[in-house]
C-alpha cells in the first residue's frame, strides 16, 4: 500500500509535540519532514525538543527545519516558555546526541523544496499559524499544485475565539490564535486554490483534556510515549485545555471518526476583528471538521500512545 505523504508544520506548543508523537505512530503515513514555526514557542528549544521526540520515536531519519518567519501578534511569553520545559524533560535527554537531522536551510525554503521534489502532491498538516506556508508559496508559487490539501488547526466559525481582549489591546473575541498570529498569511493561503480542511474551535471546544483521560494515561506510564504525554499534560491541566492539535492530527489517522461540513468564509485582516475566520456567503469555500466520535478519539490516542 502506498503511504500518504505528509509534511508537518507546527509551532512548538505543548499539543504540537503531542501531535508530532501521534503522527509518528501512523503506519500509513510517510512524513516528509517537520517544520517548526516560531509562534507558540521559543524556536531553539522547540526545534531541539522536536528532534529529540523523533529520536525517542525511532524516527531519526526525519529532518526538522527551523522557520524564520514572524507574525503580527506574538503569543504571550507564558505560553511560549513551555518549549524550554519540554526540551529539558529527562525522558528526552537520556542521550548526549540528537540524531534527527536539522535542515541547513530555513523552514520556509525547506518546505518549498520538499514539496517541489515530492513524487506526488502531499498533505500539509499545520498545527500553528499559516505564515511559513504563505512564505513558501511566495518563494515558489508552483508548489501550490504539489499540495494535495492543507489540514489546519485554526479558526472559530460560529463560536467566540480564544484571544483575550484585555491582553490584546481591545480586540474583540472573534479570533482564534493561529489565525490571529498572522491573519495576512492566512488570507494569502485563502486566496489560493489549495483545498483547506480546518479543525476549528467549534469542534475542539467539545473535546477537552479531562481528568479521567489523564488518569487513564497515567495507568499507561510504563510506556515511554504515554509517560511523555502525561508529563506534557501535567504542564497545562491547571487550565482549560483542549485537544486542539491532537484532534486535528487524529483526522489523518481516522477520518471516518469525523463529520465534515463545507463553509464559505473570509479572513479578517484589520480592525478589532483581526484574525477572525468569518462565515460569509460567496466567500472562499473550505471544509471544517464539524463533529467527532469523542469516545473513539480518546480510545484511539490512548492506544497509539501505549508504546
Amino acid at each position: 500500500m502506498l503511504k500518504q505523504l505528509v509534511l508537518m508544520d507546527h509551532d512548538g506548543g505543548v499539543d504540537d509535540y503531542l501531535s508530532t508523537i501521534l503522527l509518528m505512530t501512523m503506519e500509513h503515513i510517510q512524513p516528509l519532514g517537520i517544520v517548526v514555526t516560531p509562534a507558540d514557542c521559543y524556536i531553539e528549544p522547540a526545534v531541539s525538543a522536536t528532534r529529540k521526540i523523533l529520536d525517542l520515536m525511532g524516527r531519526s531519519e526525519i529532518p526538522v527545519a527551523e522557520s524564520t518567519v514572524r507574525g503580527l501578534n506574538p503569543f504571550p511569553r507564558i505560553f511560549r516558555r513551555d518549549s524550554f520545559t519540554i526540551d529539558h524533560f529527562p525522558i528526552l535527554n537520556e542521550s548526549d546526541e540528537i540524531r534527527a537531522p536539522l535542515a541547513s536551510e530555513t523552514g520556509q525554503a525547506f518546505m518549498a523544496r520538499v514539496l517541489r521534489e515530492a513524487p506526488e502532491p502531499a498533505t500539509l498538516l499545520v498545527t500553528g499559524p499559516l505564515t511559513t506556508v504563505a512564505v513558501a508559496l511566495d518563494i515558489d508559487p508552483k508548489i501550490e499544485s504539489k499540495i494535495k490539501e492543507i489540514v489546519w488547526m485554526g479558526g472559530a466559525l460560529n463560536v467566540p475565539g480564544n484571544i483575550d481582549p484585555i491582553i490584546e489591546g481591545g480586540q474583540d473575541v472573534s479570533a482564534e490564535w493561529n489565525v490571529y498570529w498572522d491573519p495576512i498569511a492566512a488570507d494569502r493561503v485563502w486566496r489560493t486554490s489549495i483545498p483547506i480542511l480546518i479543525c476549528p474551535l467549534d469542534l475542539t471546544n467539545n473535546v477537552p483534556v479531562t481528568s479521567d483521560f489523564v488518569r487513564q494515561l497515567g495507568r499507561q506510564r510504563r510506556y515511554p510515549i504515554s509517560d511523555l504525554a502525561g508529563q506534557c499534560y501535567a504542564l497545562v491541566t491547571h487550565q482549560d485545555y483542549f485537544f486542539w492539535d491532537v484532534l486535528t492530527t487524529a483526522y489523518l489517522g481516522h477520518p471516518e471518526y469525523f463529520q465534515v461540513r463545507e463553509w464559505e468564509t473570509e479572513i479578517v485582516t484589520r480592525g478589532r476583528s483581526q484574525g477572525r475566520t468569518r462565515v460569509l456567503p460567496g466567500g472562499r469555500k473550505i471544509r471544517a471538521m464539524d463533529k467527532v466520535n469523542t469516545a473513539k478519539f480518546y480510545e484511539y490516542i490512548l492506544k497509539q500512545w501505549a508504546r
